[in-house]
Parts: C-alpha cells; structure tokens; sequence
C-alpha cells in the first residue's frame, strides 16, 4: 500500500477549502502519497471511521467551489472551545478512538483545516501522539499566528458587493442602511468591507461607539446635503458600557449576532431617520473563492504536505511577509488577532472620513 496521510475540514465552512483539498491531494500524488479524506470534521475519526480515498479524479474541478466535499462541522465529540478563551479537554476515549482508526488505515500524519477551536483540538491530538498539521482558516481573519486566512478576502467581496447594493436604496429613500457582518471579537471583516464598499461609519468590537456620536454624524451628513448613509456593523460591536450581543446555542461556542437591530433602533431614535438592517450571516461564507484565496488556499494545501514529508508534526501553516511559512500549533492556539483601534487601516478610515462612532 502507498504512504497515506489523512485530511479533514472543521469548524466553519468558507470559500477556499476545496482549494486546499485539491493542494494537499496533488502535492501528495508528487510524493507518492495516498489522501485519505475524513467527512464530517474530526467526527470521521470516531470508530466505524466515514473516509474517502481522495484522488486526482476526486478533486476534479474542486477549486471553483464553496465549501468542502468532505463536509464539516463545528460540534460533536471533539469540541475543544467554548467560548472566547474558554477551553474544554477533548476526552481521552474520544482521541483513543481516533487514534485506533487513523493506525487501522495506516495514515502516518492528518492534515487538519480549521479555525482556532480546531488548532486546539489539533494540539490535543498532537499531544496525544498523532501526527498532526494545521491549516488556518476563518472568513474572521483572527488568528495571530498568521497575516491572513484563505475565506477572508472572499467574505470581504461579499460584504463590498452588499455596500454597493445598499448606497442606491439609501440614497432614494434618504435612509440609513444598517448592514451586519460577522467577525465574531475581530473587526477586520467590517473594517475592510467597510473601506472596500464606501461605508460613511464602521462598527467594531475593538473601538467602543456612543450612539449619540453616531447620530451627529448622521445628521451633520444630512446637513451637509448627503441623501443617506450608510453603516457597517461588526456582529461583535459593543457600545460604551454595553455588551456584545449573544444568542445562546446548546453546546459549542455561543453565536453573536443582533446588534444591528439594536444600532438602527437607537439611530432612528435619536437622529429621526428612517433605518433598515440587513444581516449578511451565512452569506459572507458561501459561493466560490476570489482569486487570492484560491491561490492561498493551494499554496495553505502543498504546504501542509511538504511539512507532513518534513516530519514537522504540531506545526501550523502560516503566512507572514508574502511567504507561506509555518509555527508550533501550540503557539498558535488561544491567541487572537484584533484590530489595532490605532493602526494604518483605522487612520486610513478616519481620513477619508469614516467615522467609528467614538
């Protein structure tokens, strides 16, 4: 039999994985090496195993695609995270079981694609013998430990199409569009939509709003003869003195979303204009790759291989300074990324007069 190594996709779906997929199962046919592809996320390690052997016809066509062939999850038996900085043990008859399936196929390493609660199951994994190589994904683009994740640049056309759509019916009707967007604790996705799609004012999680400032700037628009204006909201926004906006879920990470609703409320209220949401949601993780992630998601993928044939177990690929590197996962693991509310690309929104609500 030829070498195998294992791959699986967790957490989250976005646009990329596919891509990486077809990487991984190429960069392996290179070496010789046989792709055995685990559906469900961790849940194909558990015994009686649900696998695929991933070929060269398999992945025919893959790159174009949302989403994973081999299917996802982010529940069931190997939850690692539950919440920001919030960890659980993945239980050690859960990773015995993984452990015997992955030996009974002889795949010597497992490729595993994912976000961070992934990377912390990776590091148990690792921990507990197997041979393991992350592969960072999040539409959310908060991971420290690499400049940038493959499904990020995809989420953020999605967003900058939306802005285009809303700045016509804002303008006709002398509205204000509010448009909410996910990120979960990071800004980035509404920062850099917000930038891309002309947004007049951006809501984030690392930069507290006052709703009265929001209001001024609304009307100090209006003033100014503007017909409408338009707000990016980050799912994760929070006010001065307020809380983030969360909706509890049985099991898992709690999900946030809602303070749209909440900021065309007090926006309608306060400045008397007339204010619609719309929440983007799951749309920002569907449809096909943009250019740059389908060249970062192979490039994610060959290079997960090359370290699988390098023996660099518990690494994480990352990209830093326009090269596709790597890090020890566990370096990786519970360390998010924010917006700096000081940084090149909030100064760059100030002065094109983007307000943050502050």
């Amino acid at each position: 039999m030829k070498p195998r190594i294992g791959v699986l996709t967790s957490g989250g779906d976005c646009p990329g994985l596919n891509a990486v997929l077809r990487g991984v199962v190429l960069a392996a046919e290179k070496l010789g090496w046989e792709v055995v592809g685990f559906r469900d996320g961790f849940e194909g390690l558990l015994p009686p195993g649900s696998h695929i052997i991933l070929d060269r016809q398999s992945i025919n066509g893959i790159m174009a695609l949302g989403g994973t062939i081999i299917g996802t999850t982010n529940r069931g038996h190997f939850v690692a995270k539950v919440g920001a900085g919030d960890r659980t043990v993945v239980p050690a008859n859960v990773i015995t079981g993984a452990k015997n399936i992955l030996d009974e196929l002889q795949v010597r390493a497992l490729i595993i694609v994912g976000g961070d609660g992934s990377m912390v199951t990776a590091q148990q994994l690792q921990e507990a013998g197997i041979n393991c190589i992350g592969v960072p994904k999040t539409i959310d683009n908060d991971l420290e430990a690499t400049a940038t994740t493959f499904g990020f640049d995809s989420a953020v056309d999605v967003v900058m199409d939306a802005l285009d759509r809303v700045h016509t019916t804002a303008t006709s009707h002398r509205r204000v569009m509010i448009v909410e967007v996910m990120g979960r604790h990071a800004g980035w996705i509404a920062l850099h939509g917000g930038i891309a799609g002309g947004a007049d004012i951006i809501l984030i999680p690392e930069i507290q709003f006052d709703f009265d400032k929001i209001a001024n700037v609304i009307k100090a628009r209006e003033a100014a003869g503007y017909l409408g204006t338009v707000v990016i909201v980050a799912e994760g926004a929070r006010p001065k003195h307020g809380q983030q906006v969360k909706r509890e879920v049985e099991g898992g990470e709690f999900r946030l979303g809602g303070v749209g609703e909440i900021v065309a409320h007090e926006i309608a209220k306060r400045a008397g204009k007339e204010t619609r949401c719309c929440v983007l949601g799951h749309l920002q993780r569907g449809g096909a790759p943009t250019t740059l992630d389908r060249i970062l998601a192979t490039r994610f993928g060959v290079k997960a291989v090359q370290l699988a044939n390098e023996s660099h177990f518990g690494s994480m690929v990352s990209y830093q300074n326009y090269q596709v590197r790597h890090v020890p996962i566990a370096e990786a693991v519970n360390r998010l990324k924010l917006v700096p509310p000081n940084g090149e690309m909030v100064r760059t929104a100030r002065d094109v007069d983007i307000s943050f609500g502050d």
